[in-house]
């Protein structure tokens, strides 16, 4: 009975992964509104090598259109700067010498629907991770010997449970993204 548990504990854990890490990948998609995870995935050129902004500056959101950045290192506000122009986000920084400015300017209708394109995007990534779990558990729950059909019928609903959460958190983050994103 334990090496189903063990199967289901490891299906449980890997899905909550893929949710979490679809719920990471959308929060750095930008919205009306402004957050620092929108530069998470934005790198920098700093001391020979590709950087994560993250790891050379502090950003900031004090505005709801407005993020900051401050280098730790004065040196580096041109690679900074560079990086965030040069990023797909469609951003056009200013320097004031000691901190980067970055106004978000407001979303065309045409943006906010390629946006919610690409949320739907990650979804189906999301969506595709959980199911690959619980292929992988049901495909082991058969495979597992000296246990009773009813136990591993049991085994089998709660891993279809947990696919079904998943995918029911993964709509939900969907939703709520879209929302945001429509909102002008």
């Amino acid at each position: 009975m334990s090496e189903l548990k063990t199967i289901e504990k490891q299906a449980k854990d890997q899905m909550a992964k893929a949710v979490d890490n679809t719920q990471r990948e959308m929060s750095t998609i930008r919205s009306g509104k402004a957050t620092t995870s929108l530069l998470d995935t934005i790198r920098v050129d700093a001391y020979g090598q590709s950087m994560p902004l993250t790891q050379v500056a502090s950003v900031g959101a004090p505005e709801p259109r407005m993020l900051t950045v401050q280098p730790w290192d004065k040196g580096l506000m041109q690679s900074i700067e560079k990086a965030l122009q040069s990023s797909d986000l469609g951003l056009n920084p200013s320097n004031d010498g000691t901190m980067i400015r970055v106004p978000l300017p407001p979303l065309t209708e045409e943006r906010r629907r390629e946006l919610v394109r690409v949320v739907h995007k990650l979804a189906e990534d999301g969506r595709i991770g959980v199911r690959h779990v619980r292929t992988d558990a049901l495909h082991q729950i058969k495979k597992v010997e000296h246990v009773s059909e009813d136990d591993k019928r049991r085994a089998e609903k709660n891993v279809q449970k947990l696919h079904d959460d998943g995918i029911a958190k993964i709509d939900g983050l969907v939703q709520g993204k879209e929302e945001e994103i429509m909102e002008v």
